[in-house]
């Protein structure tokens, strides 16, 4: 389940949201934050990047419920909402939340698939996965790791979907369709070339010159005309 008792978040109070202030958080060495939930005003706090990292790389990632350290209280807390710098990678903002242990969550759950399906050992399919998140309501306490599903029977024509998904003793509520599809079978796409005389024939006819194009564009768009030879009988002009 996601909740880990090793890790702490340390929180520190800070001044209110603004461009200045967040500056001046980041060169401090620590990350801007918002902690809200549990019918409690929201708090503006800095956060250590080590230990926000430390529960995002954790084995439930992030709905990893934490012991959140702040004002000398101790609270759970979950991260719901986090910001990267794209270039450098480093975290620029983080969204907490405070958790009751005893309300049900609304959260998304990765989805492993497990096994080798028969369409793919028996029938030389490939396994395709379609769905890879789903969103599913419980008791914090119960929020899974992943969601595991055994694909081994899987044959072409067979599709897995959300209602098969284990429900973990009644603990897990669904959200997601129970009819969306989350893996099938498929079958190998052949990659069809072209036969050795067209590609043989393609090759050896000749472009059509540039410079014929280039002028036959030029005088549809108004080139001057060569001048016209002078009419017979037309005497030349003495110098």
């Amino acid at each position: 389940m996601a909740t880990t008792e090793n890790l702490v978040v340390e929180a520190q109070p800070r001044q209110a949201d603004g461009k200045n202030v967040a500056r001046r958080v980041r060169k401090s060495g620590r990350v801007p934050a918002i902690v809200y939930g549990a019918k409690k005003e929201p708090v503006a706090v800095s956060v250590d990047p080590k230990q926000i990292s430390r529960v995002l790389h954790s084995a439930s990632g992030h709905n990893t419920i934490f012991d959140l350290q702040l004002g000398g209280g101790n609270e759970k807390a979950m991260i719901v909402d986090w910001q990267y710098e794209p270039i450098k990678g480093a975290l620029l903002h983080i969204d907490l939340k405070r958790i009751a242990m005893d309300q049900r969550l609304h959260v998304q759950v990765p989805i492993v698939l497990k096994g080798e399906a028969a369409g793919v050992k028996q029938q030389g399919g490939i396994l395709e996965q379609v769905l890879r998140e789903v969103d599913v309501e419980c008791l914090p306490a119960d929020i899974p790791t992943a969601i595991e599903a055994d694909v081994s029977h899987l044959v072409f024509g067979e599709v897995l979907r959300v209602g098969n998904l284990p429900h973990f003793e009644g603990k897990l509520k669904y959200l997601t369709d129970a009819d969306q599809a989350v893996a099938h079978i498929t079958a190998v796409k052949e990659v069809v070339e072209p036969a050795p005389e067209a590609a043989a024939e393609a090759a050896a006819a000749p472009a059509e010159p540039e410079v014929i194009k280039k002028g036959k564009q030029e005088t549809e768009e108004g080139a001057a005309p060569e001048a016209a030879p002078p009419a017979k009988g037309e005497k030349k002009e003495k110098k």
